[in-house]
Parts: structure tokens; C-alpha cells; sequence
């Protein structure tokens, strides 16, 4: 496989990620990164998310809206409100639990999972 060329732009997209816990979509990050690099396009941002999504240094979690982009890719899951529709990070005691258990159902190799959960927040259920 080829060296991956540095890029200023892709490591500013990690570092905004790394400093944020709210899990912004790929238009937060865009807005973000323009103020540092005023002439990135949307698609730049894209193919970066993209890339960094493949090499597994980003986290793309999927929801009813667009996608949204975590950079703490250390094993945990979501949950997603419902209502306000925030995406909040769950940490689990033993995140291989899961995997362990679905091993036992299942033939093949089993060598990691992604779990959103879905409900309402205490913010909004307060």
C-alpha cells in the first residue's frame, strides 16, 4: 500500500473531531475548517471524512439524518435522542462483551460491532 500523502486540511478535520464530543456532521466540520482554510471545497471535506473513515481514525455513525463523525475511535456506542436528536457517547464496562456473545451465535469471525441506541435524553425527558 502506498504512503498517504500529509495533508494540513486532513489533520485539521482530525483535530476538530478529536475536540468535540457532540458529533458534528460533515457541514459542521466544512464550517469549521474553512475558518482555518478559506478555499476548501464541501468535497474535500467529504473525501477526507472519507478516507479517514477507511483508515479508522474517524468514526462515520449512520442515523435518520445526515451521517455524523466521531473522532474518539476507542470502542464504545451511541445513543441518539429522538427529540433534539443529540448523539451522546455510551461507555460500556465491557464493550467485548458484545462481541463475545455474537461470536457464540455465529459461524464466522466476529472482530468488532457498532451499537446506536435510540430513546430520549435526559435533558428532554426532564
Amino acid at each position: 500500500m502506498a504512503t498517504l500523502k500529509y495533508s494540513r486540511q486532513r489533520e485539521s478535520i482530525k483535530r476538530f473531531l478529536l475536540s468535540r464530543y457532540d458529533h458534528p456532521t460533515a457541514d459542521t466540520i466544512y464550517l469549521h475548517v474553512r475558518e482555518e482554510f478559506p478555499n476548501i471545497s464541501l468535497g474535500t471535506v467529504y473525501r477526507n471524512l472519507s478516507l479517514l473513515t477507511e483508515l479508522g481514525e474517524v468514526i462515520k455513525i449512520t442515523t435518520d439524518g445526515p451521517d455524523r463523525f466521531d473522532g474518539h475511535t476507542e470502542p464504545h456506542s451511541h445513543f441518539l435522542c429522538r427529540k433534539c436528536h443529540s448523539l451522546l457517547d455510551i461507555h460500556l464496562k465491557d464493550e467485548s462483551a458484545i462481541d463475545k456473545q455474537a461470536q457464540e451465535s455465529f459461524p464466522g469471525i466476529i472482530d468488532g460491532h457498532s451499537v446506536l441506541y435510540y430513546g430520549i435524553c435526559s435533558d428532554c425527558a426532564g
